[in-house]
């Protein structure tokens, strides 16, 4: 390419060239513009209040978002105390920002999955080989013959940003150590067995069954789910029979010989501790121990 090519290349090139330039300077003041006067302006409180949440986003708290929340509490400072992940350090911070006074929140809530089944003690109709969802499988009558027992497909587990719940052997079990209390997962499970307890104890007993079949019929299809025999509230009057299933009245519960008397007499050992160092739940008793006593 001669020279005289290139100078007429670069002339007819170059007012091309300015052209664009000016449009995208016009294009970026536009937008500055634009931007500065149309933005957002969030309260300094507000993002204090955020900075001082652990912005995980859980939802945990009933809100979108850690923001959503600091917005909230802004509007509404009864609101404080709903972040769990946070706990009652990160309340006392944002008290401190929103210049409130405090009081004892009460007992940390934890997660409890009322089910104590694993694979063995389950009795199945058939195999189930849909979906490998909880919902899923859930939407089928032979999925397990316990309509009320965990499925052991993860839902919660898959819901849980902490890594606090897996499935051990068909069951949903939580670690405590890791758990934050943010309640994701109660609504995860479809059979609604995962619900929030008030953790009095670093150890809390259960009883880790949801059915409310007659005993003759919850035997038929679990090792250890409740029957309903009543044992429990004949040793302590913290337990209540009721639909086929024993529930333990919190408002009394406090360890003590008697709630470990119903512990030891309950014939399916449903009746188990769970926490940060919970034992082990003990086998249950033989349907032939059991007639004979």
């Amino acid at each position: 390419m001669s020279w005289a090519q290139i100078t007429q290349l670069w002339n007819s090139a170059w007012p091309a060239g300015l052209t664009m330039l000016g449009l995208g300077t016009g294009f970026a003041i536009v937008l500055l513009i634009a931007y500065e006067r149309l933005k957002v302006q969030v309260d300094l409180k507000t993002e204090q209040v955020h900075k001082a949440l652990p912005n995980l986003d859980c939802g945990g708290c009933g809100f979108a978002g850690c923001m959503q929340y600091a917005q909230a509490l802004l509007k509404s400072p009864s609101l404080l105390g709903r972040c769990a992940p946070g706990g009652p350090a990160t309340a006392a911070e944002i008290a401190r920002i929103l210049n409130l006074q405090i009081s004892d929140s009460g007992p940390l809530q934890r997660p409890i999955v009322r089910c104590r089944s694993h694979s063995g003690d389950k009795t199945y109709y058939a195999k189930y080989q849909g979906i490998q969802s909880c919902t899923a499988a859930n939407a089928l009558p032979n999925a397990q013959a316990c309509k009320f027992g965990c499925l052991g497909f993860g839902d919660c587990i898959r819901a849980c940003r902490f890594d606090a719940l897996h499935v051990v052997d068909g069951l949903a079990t939580v670690d405590y150590e890791k758990c934050t209390g943010c309640s994701v997962c109660t609504r995860a499970c479809p059979r609604n067995l995962i619900e929030m307890l008030p953790f009095y104890h670093e150890n809390m007993m259960i009883v880790a069954c949801s059915s409310q079949e007659t005993g003759k019929v919850t035997r038929s299809m679990c090792t250890v789910g409740c029957i309903g025999c009543g044992l429990c509230a004949k040793q302590s009057d913290i337990f209540l029979v009721e639909d086929n299933l024993a529930r333990v009245n919190y408002v009394k519960y406090q360890p003590n010989e008697q709630t470990k008397a119903a512990m030891e007499k309950c014939p399916t050992g449903v009746i188990v501790y769970r926490g940060k160092s919970a034992l082990e739940p003990r086998q249950p008793v033989s349907k032939a121990a059991v007639a004979s006593k």
